[in-house]
């Protein structure tokens, strides 16, 4: 088959189609981002759902779960033509949503949200004995000890997420969307998750899935539907496609070459940044490294090893303990602003939570870290402007209009709005945590290769990553950490999955004296 194929894999005659969707679109005010897609999913099947950010993913699935109407189309259950009011019509006919983003409500408890607007009721009264204990039944289906009692604020972003799974399975589904799902998990919860997903396929639920991890595709997915710029480029069964070829047909080109050449340090690089003795209470313990221009040094490790709080200790959004040193000189930063004045910037692991104002516009957005900038003292909006059309281009944010607000891009998209944003302070230290986190084949590809460009040009690179693949792709040095200790300092051809992951289990440590200690220049390449 060629990238024009439109071939539709056709559903066995013997399983009727549970959920239709004829010649649906989508259009916000002028802008059309859907366009005349058909999609059918049968009792029992994982339907996948694939296209670059912004290819209509998304929308699709709102469109199916009653959140948007559709501007053309129509939706068919069960061989009846529906029309969904809201979400709640949809639900009610057995058809639930699992966000990309998080729909929980942070100040109520675990159990509140999973039984909110399906309260437990007993002589007029919330049973609160009877919903912690189906709470309680519905996390141990999902392999999880989380305190149904805890408030949801006080989750990791994994932990949510696994809330929000038990919240959906809760309800009378028949047909379940999964809008990037595993997006946040660990491993260990994606297999979970994906026994939950063939225990529910057994019992003849209907899935819609949405994810960018392609071999996660091949492994669950029964058939896909490949989208790309709104329109449906075909559907095909699974098992005539290897993930080079979703890829392929997500993006209308050949992706092979995922990661750019990589670049040697000059041997007489200096030390751009150094951390001595380092330690965040309660999540990282006398950390030692060094960083030289023109180096990426990744950081590996298990979901709670201490990374992220590690950097965010650095920067000064965490009390922290030892000594930081920019360019051999000891700083002492009190507010992320200080660090940004010197030249260090961090692009957030939290995107929609931290790192963008979702209602606000991409022009506020974007210069809201270099506002001195633009505001003397009175905001400069056509400056503005200029820097917005100059960014949308330099980090090809796909998006119809400049006055949209941010929340209206695709997740990738956000993303380089965040990364455009970052690059206006003009560092000359990046600290990048899951810069491709959510994001598409080809836009991960667009970063990878922007981060090959920062450090041409001498700038020094941290990178964050649960993704091992980006690591080997980018990294001169990985360090790997496990409980909030540097378990491993990996360099040259030892820098595989194998030795990561050794040392990320703890199932081996390095035989230095001192192992959160890795000295500037060890093993660069």
């Amino acid at each position: 088959m060629t990238d024009t194929d439109t071939m539709t894999a056709q559903p066995p005659a013997s399983s009727p189609v549970l959920l239709q969707g004829r010649g649906l679109s989508m259009a916000f005010g002028p802008v059309e981002v859907l366009h005349a897609v058909d999609i059918d999913v049968n009792p029992g099947e994982v339907h996948a759902v694939l296209g670059e950010n912004g290819a209509g993913k998304s929308t699709l699935l709102k469109l199916i779960g009653g959140f948007h109407a559709p501007t053309a189309g129509q939706i068919v259950m069960a061989g009846t033509p529906r029309t969904f009011r809201d979400s709640i019509e949809a639900e009610a006919a057995g058809i639930v949503m699992i966000h990309q983003e998080l729909s929980l409500v942070p100040d109520l408890t675990v159990e509140e949200n999973v039984f909110l607007g399906h309260e437990h009721h007993r002589f007029g009264f919330v049973d609160t004995r009877a919903q912690r204990r189906a709470t309680r039944e519905l996390l141990a289906t999902l392999k999880t000890s989380i305190d149904v009692t805890r408030r949801v604020r006080q989750l990791s972003v994994s932990q949510a997420q696994m809330v929000e799974i038990a919240k959906a399975v809760s309800r009378d589904v028949r047909v379940l969307c999964m809008d990037e799902p595993t997006d946040v998990l660990t491993g260990r919860e994606t297999e979970v998750l994906f026994e939950l997903v063939r225990r529910l396929t057994a019992d003849g639920v209907a899935i819609l899935y949405v994810s960018h991890k392609l071999d996660e595709i091949k492994t669950i997915a029964d058939r896909v539907t490949i989208l790309r710029d709104g329109d449906k480029i075909g559907t095909f069964d699974i098992t005539d496609l290897t993930p080079a070829d979703m890829a392929r047909r997500m993006v209308g080109r050949d992706v092979s070459d995922m990661y750019p050449e990589r670049q040697s340090v000059p041997e007489d690089a200096s030390v751009a940044l150094s951390l001595e003795g380092v330690t965040v209470p309660g999540y990282a313990e006398d950390v030692t490294l060094s960083l030289r221009r023109g180096e990426v040094l990744g950081v590996a490790g298990l979901v709670g090893a201490g990374r992220t709080e590690l950097f965010e200790g650095v920067i000064a959004l965490r009390p922290k303990q030892g000594e930081v040193h920019k360019d051999g000189r000891a700083v002492h930063w009190r507010h992320p602003e200080d660090a940004k004045r010197d030249g260090v910037a961090y692009l957030t692991e939290d995107r929609k939570g931290k790192g963008l104002l979702l209602t606000k516009g991409l022009r506020e957005n974007l210069t809201l870290a270099a506002l001195e900038r633009f505001a003397r003292p009175f905001t400069d909006v056509r400056k503005e402007r200029a820097a917005l059309t100059d960014a949308v281009r330099e980090f090809d944010v796909r998006v119809a209009s400049l006055d949209v607000p941010a929340g209206a891009l695709s997740g990738g998209n956000q993303q380089k709005l965040v990364l455009a944003r970052l690059m206006l302070t003009e560092p000359d230290v990046v600290i990048l945590d899951e810069p491709t986190r959510g994001i598409d084949v080809g836009t991960k590809r667009q970063i990878y290769f922007y981060v090959a460009e920062l450090i041409a040009k001498g700038t020094a690179v941290v990178l964050i990553s649960s993704e091992l693949q980006e690591l080997l792709g980018l990294a001169h040095r990985v360090v790997v950490m496990q409980d909030g200790t540097v378990t491993g300092i990996v360099t040259g051809d030892d820098i595989n999955e194998e030795t990561i992951m050794a040392y990320a289990t703890g199932l081996r440590r390095d035989t230095i004296s001192t192992p959160n200690r890795l000295e500037a220049g060890d093993g660069a390449r």
